[in-house]
């Protein structure tokens, strides 16, 4: 059983979600930054708001244009551009979507959207197109999804994911673990994350008590960290707290353009998430998105930036380098595409 989580009075981390900088002006404003210094394209937000949480934006470096966290969340001119082998669906995850709420791509596990809410809004989001407004299930819809679950004995894993399921509430998510925990077959939680690098305060004590109740299997906690200039102190202790409750935490990244593209970069992220005890899984070539071309990153030049980490590293901090292809059982190593 889950322990109950107590009701409590809006936490910090709820404060600075709802406190998010959305306004464009604002954000230049508060980087020291120009209009002109960039290649902007506010006309790109009215489909992909603006979203940057303000704990992220202090690690940015003032006056820097080529910052590689600004980058992440910058509206560029660039996105407005249509290019071949580019689309709303790269994943074609709609075929995946049979029932409100879930993914089933992979055999053994299936992916849960538990929320369309992100605190940040990353501009190479492969699901920045996704149809959200018809995956918000309420309870009746979420019971016939779990009973689909229950019903087929072969998943073993179930992953959360949306938008972000740290962006719900304590509340929410106790619910949903208490429901996924009544059925037998499943063996292992997942979450897919950026809320600890985002908002570290995302990690209080309520959380840590719901995970490690969970008694069914490992929990899992997949972060989403690009760049070690997202590691502060308060990202470590948001880390050692989920590490000292027992959550294994695996880092995956993107491989991006004019942002991680270097060797040194690379390397120094996975030293520097080994540090706060998380270990480099996957490196992410870009998914084909519309409106993310100007973050790709040529196969033969991750190629080489593979062989070079291979060289320089231990081999278990060296991500797999990886693309996620529609149709393919798993994803698919760099090797081999």
């Amino acid at each position: 059983m889950l322990m109950t989580i107590p009701s409590t009075s809006i936490s910090p981390w709820q404060d600075q979600l709802s406190n998010l900088v959305t306004d464009l002006p604002e954000l230049l404003d508060l980087l020291d930054l120009r209009a002109d210094q960039l290649a902007l394209a506010p006309e790109a937000l009215a489909g992909f708001p603006l979203r940057v949480p303000r704990p992220y934006l202090a690690r940015m470096r003032r006056g820097d244009p080529r910052d590689p966290l600004l980058l992440q969340v910058l509206p560029a001119t660039a996105e407005l551009l249509e290019v071949p082998g580019y689309s709303r669906d790269p994943l074609q995850e709609a075929a995946a979507n049979s029932h409100s709420g879930l993914l089933h791509k992979y055999r053994g596990r299936v992916l849960l959207i538990t929320t369309q809410s992100c605190a940040i809004h990353c501009r190479y989001c492969f699901r920045r197109h996704f149809p959200y407004s018809d995956n918000r299930p309420g309870r009746e819809q979420w019971t016939q999804t779990l009973a689909n679950i229950a019903a087929d004995a072969s998943i073993k894993e179930v992953i959360l994911s949306g938008g972000d399921p740290l962006a719900t509430s304590n509340t929410y998510l106790q619910w949903l673990l208490e429901e996924l925990a009544k059925i037998p077959h499943l063996e292992r939680l997942r979450l897919h994350t950026r809320l600890p690098i985002m908002l570290p305060d995302r990690i209080d004590a309520p959380l840590l008590q719901m995970l490690g109740s969970w008694k069914k299997g490992p929990v899992v906690m997949v972060l989403h960290s690009n760049h070690a200039q997202e590691f502060d102190a308060s990202v470590d202790l948001a880390c050692k707290r989920l590490k000292d409750a027992g959550i294994h935490l695996l880092n995956q990244s993107v491989l991006l353009k004019g942002i991680n593209d270097s060797a040194d970069t690379l390397c120094e992220l996975s030293e520097r998430l080994f540090a706060a005890g998380v270990l480099p899984y996957y490196l992410h070539m870009l998914d084909r998105v519309a409106g993310a071309a100007h973050f790709d990153v040529a196969e033969h030049k991750a190629q080489r930036l593979l062989r070079q980490m291979q060289a320089r590293l231990p081999g278990y901090l060296v991500p797999r380098f990886v693309r996620e292809q529609a149709g393919e059982p798993s994803k698919t190593p760099l090797a081999n595409l």
